[in-house]
């Protein structure tokens, strides 16, 4: 279950990221400025940010089987259809419908780990995930630039969309809601997945969005996560524009360190994962999630600011990477905290979380460009993102992974998980 979730991850960046290496000949064919291609990276963060919540709600009430399968399905149409543009506001348009249908894809991935998975593997299980999703992504340049070689961009999007089609018919003929409900799992299976488990308080109508909205934790872990995403969106939106113009990178060696962040990444997932769910075991969900947030968001935070300090492009991309990959280490830890605080609500709380993420990913394209503008140089944008990074450490510090978001829920945990 979890391979055939981390290959839809892989599929969900390949799909996103894609646009970022084929901006410089969608822009010249369809004469479109750097202003206007902006506002194209953040139409998809805009709709993503929309209707992230309301899918993920879907997801939490009819299960992740149905809500899946309509969110790979639409946005790989709309990734096929991305090829159809003829100017910059079909462009615009078709990538807001793209981000509208691909919106609450993690949410409901997070709904079915908190069905499938034992309570103490949710965090190695988000690293692999992650992971997925990351590796397919820091691949993406060399492949769509190998691709460029033979076809033009409109083609590049048709044969990427056609992946998330094939995605679709094994999920249906494989995944099932209910763990019971599978025929490859057994009794001692079920025991295991379902050991622990807890109900969540029944809480209906507004009180149920007023408890999250005004709940403590819910906030902190969207002002945390905030410059994450932030972060990400540019390495795969203005990371290579950033490398060629202010360290003459191009060609091959633009797309190896253009995806370079989101490789090590690939490893800050895996390792971030294992070491949340270790350290939880071993010494509590304070240490295991919000101490490793914080360490892990002070070096990101440093390492982004240093790297306008350097001369050397590679010097200087190798920095970057390290921040993100740093940053990437804590995605075990939060989405494990929103399956900890959320219980069965899980999929809606990381869904908040992550429409915060998305606004972070909406502004990122707009304001380094502003920035840009105002400044004169790559360096500003850069300092900007490292200081989001700090003040996200704060936010880790003061976190409460023990506390259930609804009134009168249990605690996720044994007491010897309660440090």
């Amino acid at each position: 279950m979890l391979a055939l979730l981390t290959v839809m991850a892989a599929v969900t960046y390949l799909d996103r990221a894609c646009i970022a290496t084929l901006a410089p000949s969608i822009m010249r064919d369809l004469r479109i400025s750097k202003d206007q291609m902006s506002g194209v990276y953040s139409a998809f963060a805009l709709a993503y940010a929309l209707f992230e919540v309301p899918t993920a709600w879907w997801a939490d009430r009819v299960g992740a089987r149905k809500v899946l399968s309509r969110i790979v399905l639409w946005w790989s149409l709309f990734t096929m259809a991305t090829a159809a543009a003829f100017n910059q506001v079909s462009l615009l348009v078709t990538r807001f419908l793209f981000g509208a249908g691909e919106a609450g894809a993690w949410p409901s991935v997070a709904r079915a780990f908190s069905q499938w998975l034992p309570k103490r593997e949710r965090g190695t299980a988000q690293g692999i995930f992650f992971a997925g999703a990351h590796l397919a992504a820091g691949l993406t340049p060399l492949l769509v630039l190998t691709l460029l070689r033979f076809v033009n961009w409109r083609v590049v999007f048709v044969l990427l969309g056609t992946a998330g089609l094939l995605w679709v018919v094994a999920w249906r003929r494989y995944y099932q809601d209910d763990p019971a409900a599978h025929a490859k799992v057994n009794a001692a299976e079920l025991a295991l997945i379902t050991a622990g488990r807890q109900a969540c308080p029944t809480v209906h109508g507004w009180e149920y969005w007023r408890q999250l909205a005004r709940d403590r934790n819910v906030l902190l872990l969207c002002l945390m996560y905030f410059p994450n995403s932030y972060a990400s969106y540019f390495c795969i939106t203005w990371l290579p524009t950033y490398l060629a113009e202010k360290h003459g990178m191009a060609s091959t060696r633009l797309g190896i360190y253009a995806g370079l962040p989101l490789i090590l990444s690939v490893a800050g997932d895996l390792l971030g994962g294992m070491t949340t769910d270790f350290l939880s075991a071993r010494f509590g969900l304070r240490l295991g999630r919000c101490v490793l947030g914080a360490v892990a968001y002070v070096m990101a935070g440093s390492c982004m600011i240093l790297a306008p300090f350097c001369q050397r492009g590679e010097l200087a991309a190798l920095l970057i990477s390290l921040s993100v990959a740093a940053s990437m280490f804590t995605l075990g830890a939060a989405w494990g905290t929103c399956l900890d605080i959320g219980g069965d609500n899980a999929g809606v709380v990381s869904a908040m979380m992550n429409t915060s993420g998305q606004i972070g990913s909406f502004l990122s394209p707009l304001v380094v460009t502003a920035l840009l503008g105002w400044s004169g140089n790559w360096n500003l944008p850069l300092r900007v993102m490292g200081g989001l990074f700090l003040f996200g450490a704060l936010c880790w510090c003061v976190i409460n992974p023990i506390k259930r978001v609804l009134t009168g829920g249990p605690k996720p945990f044994n007491s010897r998980f309660e440090k």
